[in-house]
């Protein structure tokens, strides 16, 4: 199954083709995935975790994003354990209640076991990053899954409660100094107790400062987020 969607790149219009697959967990549940093979020239594979909204139009602009700079990208659907392809472009009382009793509902376990589904379906080998809920995800995979590369966790509110995990790949973490669902103190335990993991906080960024096309955005601090990003996935790959 294949759909469009339709975004900008610099001065003319980009048209992605994305792909929607199903991969198999190692307990056997079968769970979907949106794919996005790489522009031009490959350099590496990417899975890319969802806020608690599903993959939704925002993460695949995301998606967009990665495969612009030569990443195959995978975006599992997290919550298929919950309710199959659950995904939602709007952010307000009733899909946050709804997709964060999803996130709870769903676990640790499963989200890592599923996890590890998609970086097998890419040949093994893959860096990581996701959103709010995702990039909490990216950061436990980063300490459980083998075959993770290197993770870019932004904005994940329970990496405050993983600050005694060890990542078993270079990985960074952003945050917004602005963010009203992150207490900065989580922040400063994280920071003082992971000295292997740095943390950017943008000083004028809010929660979701990355999520693209709406009023959370903050491009700057969004723009060197990614290149950072970008950076970290590029010498992890390289070796």
């Amino acid at each position: 199954m294949r759909a469009h969607l339709s975004s900008n790149k610099g001065e003319g219009g980009l048209n992605m083709s994305f792909e929607k697959r199903t991969i198999k967990s190692a307990d056997g549940f079968e769970f979907s995935a949106w794919f996005l093979p790489a522009e031009g020239s490959k350099k590496g594979n990417l899975v890319l975790v969802q806020e608690i909204f599903g993959v939704n139009t925002f993460m695949k602009q995301a998606m967009a994003r990665f495969a612009a700079e030569g990443f195959d990208v995978l975006a599992p659907s997290m919550f298929d354990r919950q309710e199959k392809d659950f995904t939602t472009d709007g952010h307000g009382e009733a899909d946050i209640a709804k997709g964060g009793g999803y996130a709870r509902a769903n676990g640790l376990e499963p989200a890592m076991i599923d996890i590890a589904a998609c970086v097998g379906s890419l040949g093994g080998a893959a860096c990581i990053t996701g959103f709010c809920y995702g990039g909490s995800m990216a950061y436990f995979a980063a300490c459980n899954v083998p075959g993770i590369q290197a993770a870019s966790c932004y904005y994940g509110s329970l990496l405050s409660a993983a600050k005694d995990l060890p990542p078993k790949a270079p990985t960074i973490a952003h945050f917004g100094r602005l963010d009203l669902h992150i207490p900065m103190e989580g922040v400063a335990e994280f920071v003082g107790a992971r000295e292997d993991v740095p943390v950017y906080v943008y000083d004028e960024a809010g929660h979701g400062f990355a999520r693209q096309g709406t009023e959370d955005l903050h491009a700057e601090s969004d723009a060197l987020a990614f290149q950072r990003t970008l950076d970290l996935f590029d010498k992890a790959i390289a070796g």
